[in-house]
């Protein structure tokens, strides 16, 4: 399993969802490295962790969790020689406090969570320590209770001060003629009176500081020098008992080293259990069992990021068939299927318990990946097709039987026979292989090797006939419609274009056909993949012109010859085709009609208009749609209102009657290829 497959089943953003739910960094990093386990135990154990954690919630039970704020960084200065100041050693008291309050919780809830209970019985509280603490410090300070030295020192500090106070009092009020404000002011931690510049022979003492402005000296008054350097004696003193308590209280933190380590880890534990069972509890999470052999049965199944209000999933893979081809219009919730299914698996290996109903089983895999979406970058050149070969590639390197392969959209990106043949093969191997795969497509062909073929099966996501809303409901036995015309109606396209739509597509159904109508002829009902690819192939002239019979799908040479003679006749039919200005073509990368802008020029190159805009396309990657004498009233019809902004148009009929500066026509063209 890798981090792809973690984005693409949206696997990372349920992961992002418990994080939050996390009270403490090392819970947030312990969610942060959850993964899929292989191990059936393994899995077990953490299933029983999350169910027990929801039934504490579903109890109404306020489990005490910690922040552990500033421990993580206290304990990892632990056997360093460091002296803590008061804030530190206060943080651990308060943390042992919770440590304390943890194992006396978790000793009332044996009965009902016997596993997580096991957890708390292995806390060390460090009773000693955390009284200790509590008995020297409050609100971050050490008491004068810590040591009968540091209360001996506080006394005679609270002495002396209250000497100099009132002392400064009686001063002031002896000179305050002479005082620029009648206040007690401090200079270097010593008290001091605000004397006039020119008064200041009148005020006895040393002047320790004076103002900006230098009419203000800060005067010591020499009555009180001899106390306040009795004062700062003391309190030299005090430091040296507050640095010797506080070098006691940690060396015995540091004896305790390996008990608050424990703690630590058992606390974030505890808490990334907690986070995973909150999140299986918001989102109706049920215990589903867990089968020793790769299978997915799932009754009732939603995805876990569309809420309680998406329509549930039945989903059956790995008993009766290793393949499951889901098929239905678009819109009609296939992708959703395949991610649904996809992320579960992932999410109860993890031990989370999954929203999916009684009757439920998955089992265990070793590798989950996804095939889902186009896959498109600039940044390493590749196309929709590209994309999904670079998928392709690594999923049968290392498929095998415990796999679970997800396959959107196969065949795409490409053209339809030769994505077709691939697709099948890549089928017929991973069913070679015993894989689980389930695949969505569009193409009849694929429909009819999965109706044909043992080991595979077909389902559809239902739609209803009138309404033409999907249903989000998965059927499985039966191969499903695209219903692209019926929902075209329904967006309004015109009416005539969709009457030559569906007359095309009963000509594209007749063997007699031309040969790009036929080239989506389907095999017929029962008949093996062979024969459907002999009636899609009919016969081909090769590059000397002879008429060949295309040979049996059989073994390696015959299946390499057969696609090289559908490639060679479709290149060959590509480069003969023509297309006029006005032309509606199919173009196979974009699977979307546009209209022909500009012909081909001599290096094969079509401008194409496509939802208001001209991309490039090579003819090859073009057929025949809807010719133009279909598509306007008359030869001399006017394509500027086809394919002109109406900015344009009425610069052009401007320009048509004069010259005019500064006015221009402008006509972007994009390259697709």
């Amino acid at each position: 399993m890798n981090e792809a497959t973690f984005k693409t089943l949206e696997y990372d953003k349920v992961k992002g969802i418990i994080a939050d739910f996390a009270v403490s960094a090392d819970g947030k990093m312990l969610v942060a490295d959850m993964k899929p386990l292989t191990e059936i135990r393994a899995v077990e154990s953490r299933l029983r962790e999350t169910e027990e954690g929801c039934r504490l919630l579903a109890k109404g039970a306020s489990i005490p969790l910690s922040a552990m704020d500033g421990i993580q960084e206290l304990l990892a200065l632990l056997g360093k020689g460091r002296v803590y100041h008061e804030q530190e050693l206060e943080q651990l008291a308060v943390w042992l406090t919770s440590v304390a309050q943890m194992k006396r919780y978790m000793a009332s809830k044996r009965e009902l969570a016997p596993t997580i209970s096991a957890y708390g019985e292995s806390l060390n509280e460090c009773p000693r320590l955390r009284e200790e603490l509590q008995r020297c410090l409050r609100c971050g300070q050490l008491l004068d209770e810590a040591s009968p030295g540091l209360g001996h020192i506080r006394r005679h500090i609270y002495s002396v001060e209250d000497k100099i106070e009132k002392r400064m009092n009686q001063i002031m009020g002896k000179y305050r003629s002479y005082l620029q404000e009648a206040v007690i002011s401090r200079r270097s931690g010593r008290l001091v009176l605000a004397v006039k510049r020119e008064q200041r022979k009148f005020v006895p003492g040393a002047v320790l500081d004076e103002s900006a402005s230098g009419q203000t000296l800060f005067v010591e008054p020499q009555d009180i020098g001899a106390l306040q350097g009795e004062l700062e004696e003391w309190r030299a003193a005090e430091e040296r008992e507050r640095y010797a308590v506080l070098a006691t209280l940690s060396e015995q933190a540091e004896q305790h080293r390996d008990a608050l380590f424990g703690n630590r880890e058992v606390m974030a534990i505890l808490d990334y259990i907690t986070a995973r069972a909150k999140w299986s509890y918001s989102c109706g999470g049920n215990r589903i069992a867990t089968a020793s052999s790769p299978i997915i049965i799932l009754r009732g199944a939603r995805h876990p990021l569309l809420g309680q209000h998406c329509e549930p999933l039945t989903i059956e893979l790995g008993l009766n068939w290793k393949q499951l081809i889901i098929t239905g219009p678009n819109t009609g919730g296939k992708t959703i299927a395949l991610k649904t299914a996809g992320l579960l698996v992932l999410l109860h290996q993890s031990g989370l318990l999954v929203p999916a109903g009684e009757g439920s089983t998955l089992g265990l895999f070793t590798q989950v990946a996804a095939d889902i979406g186009d896959g498109q970058s600039l940044e390493q050149s590749l196309s929709t097709f590209s994309a999904h070969l670079s998928v392709l590639s690594v999923m049968l390197k290392e498929a095998g039987s415990t796999s679970l392969l997800l396959l959107d959209e196969m065949a795409a990106g490409t053209d339809p026979s030769e994505g077709i043949a691939l697709s099948i093969a890549v089928l017929e191997t991973l069913l070679e292989r015993g894989s689980l795969v389930a695949a969505t497509t569009h193409f009849n062909e694929i429909k009819t090797f999965a109706a044909s073929t043992k080991g595979c099966m077909n389902a559809r996501m239902a739609f209803h006939p009138d309404t033409l809303a999907p249903l989000y409901r998965l059927e499985i036995g039966e191969a499903g419609e695209s219903h692209a015309f019926d929902i075209a109606r329904r967006y309004g396209l015109p009416e005539a274009v969709l009457a030559r739509a569906e007359a095309l597509l009963q000509q594209q159904r007749k063997p007699e056909s031309g040969s790009w109508a036929a080239a989506s002829h389907p095999a017929k009902k029962g008949e093996g993949i062979n024969q459907g690819a002999e009636s899609r192939g009919n016969r081909r002239r090769d590059r000397n012109g002879r008429k060949d019979k295309l040979p049996e799908h059989g073994g390696n040479e015959a299946g390499a010859a057969t696609r090289e003679n559908d490639r060679e006749g479709a290149a060959a039919a590509a480069g003969k085709q023509t297309f006029q200005k006005g032309d509606a073509v199919w173009i196979y990368p974009l699977r979307r009609a546009g209209i022909v802008f500009r012909p081909a020029d001599e290096r094969g190159n079509v401008v194409v208009q496509v939802k208001g805009e001209k991309l490039t396309f090579n003819r090859k990657r073009l057929k025949p749609y809807i010719g133009r004498e279909k598509l306007y009233p008359g030869e001399d019809y006017d394509l500027d209102i086809v394919f002109d902004t109406k900015e344009n148009r009425k610069a052009r009929h401007q320009l048509s009657r004069k010259h005019i500066e500064g006015l221009e026509i402008i006509t972007e063209e994009k390259d697709a290829d």
